[in-house]
C-alpha cells in the first residue's frame, strides 16, 4: 500500500502538471497511469480499469472545487447554465457507472483507448470547437448532459473534453463555455464516484484501502501533488509555446493508447 501511495504521488504531479500544462482534464492523464500502475501492483485484472476510472473521478472531486473558484472569480461561470445542466449530468453520470461496472475490463479498457486517440487526434491537428445554431432547450440540454455524464463516468474525466464543444455549439463564448464546463465537472465527480463506491463495496477480491472501487491510497497521494503542480503547470503554459507542445503530447497521448491496447 505504501509503494501504490508513493507512486500515487508522482502519478499526481505528472497528471497535475501536465492538465495545468495543455488544459486538459486529469483524467486523461490519470487514468492510463492508474491502469498501469494497478496493474504492476498485480490489482486483479477485471477490475484494474473500473478501479482506475473511479479513483479519477474521486480526485476530480477535490480538483474541480479549485477550478470553480478560480472561473467564479473571473465571472466566466454562468450558474443558470450550470444549475439547468445538473440533474442531467447527475443522471448520467450514475449510469455511466453502472454501465461500467457491467462492461468487461477489456470492453471498458478499449472504450477509453478510444477516447485517448479522439483527443490525440483533436490535438494533433488544433482541432477547435465550431460555433453552430444549436437551438438551446430543457430536453436538449437534458439529453445533451446525460450523455456527457455518461461518457464522463465511464471514461474518468471531468467532462470537459465533451461539454465545451456542446456550449460553443449553443453560440456560448470560449471563455463562458469553459467556466460552466468547469462548475460541471463537480457534479459529474461527485455522482460518478459515489455510485462507484456503492457498486463497489461487496465486490469481493477489491484491495486493502479500497472504498468501494476508489482506491483510496492514490486517490490521497494524486490529491497531495496535483494540486501542487497543477498551477505550475498552467504558468508555464504562458511561457511555453504551448500550442506547439500539444502537438508533441498528442504522441504520448497515442503511446498509452497503444500501452492500454
Amino acid at each position: 500500500m505504501v509503494e501504490v501511495f508513493l507512486l500515487s504521488m508522482l502519478t499526481g504531479a505528472l497528471g497535475g502538471f501536465l492538465a495545468g500544462l495543455f488544459g486538459i482534464g486529469g483524467g486523461l492523464v490519470l487514468v492510463p497511469m492508474l491502469a498501469i500502475l494497478f496493474t504492476a501492483q498485480n490489482f486483479p485484472a477485471d477490475i484494474v480499469m473500473v478501479m482506475a476510472v473511479a479513483t479519477s473521478l474521486a480526485t476530480i472531486v477535490i480538483t474541480s472545487i479549485s477550478s470553480i473558484i478560480a472561473h467564479h472569480r473571473l465571472g466566466s461561470i454562468l450558474w443558470g447554465k450550470v444549475f439547468r445542466l445538473a440533474p442531467g449530468i447527475m443522471l448520467g453520470a450514475s449510469a455511466g457507472a453502472v454501465t461500467a461496472d457491467f462492461i468487461s475490463a477489456d470492453g471498458l479498457r478499449y472504450i477509453f483507448v478510444a477516447f485517448l486517440f479522439y483527443v490525440g487526434v483533436q490535438m494533433a491537428l488544433q482541432i477547435t470547437p465550431a460555433t453552430a445554431e444549436l437551438r438551446q432547450s430543457l430536453k436538449l440540454d437534458f439529453a445533451a448532459a446525460t450523455a456527457i455524464g455518461v461518457f464522463s463516468a465511464l471514461l474518468g474525466i471531468g467532462g470537459g473534453t465533451l461539454m465545451v464543444p456542446y456550449l460553443v455549439g449553443c453560440q456560448y463564448p470560449i471563455r463562458s463555455a469553459v467556466g460552466i464546463s468547469s462548475a460541471c465537472g463537480l457534479p459529474i465527480a461527485l455522482a460518478g464516484t459515489l455510485s462507484y463506491a456503492v457498486l463497489g463495496w461487496s465486490q469481493a477480491g477489491l484491495p486493502s484501502g479500497s472504498l468501494g472501487y476508489v482506491y483510496m491510497p492514490a486517490f490521497i497521494g494524486i490529491v497531495l501533488c496535483s494540486v501542487v503542480t497543477a498551477p505550475l503547470g498552467a504558468k508555464l503554459a504562458f511561457i511555453l509555446p504551448a500550442q506547439q507542445l500539444k502537438r508533441y503530447f498528442s504522441v504520448l497521448i497515442f503511446l498509452m493508447a497503444f500501452k492500454l491496447i
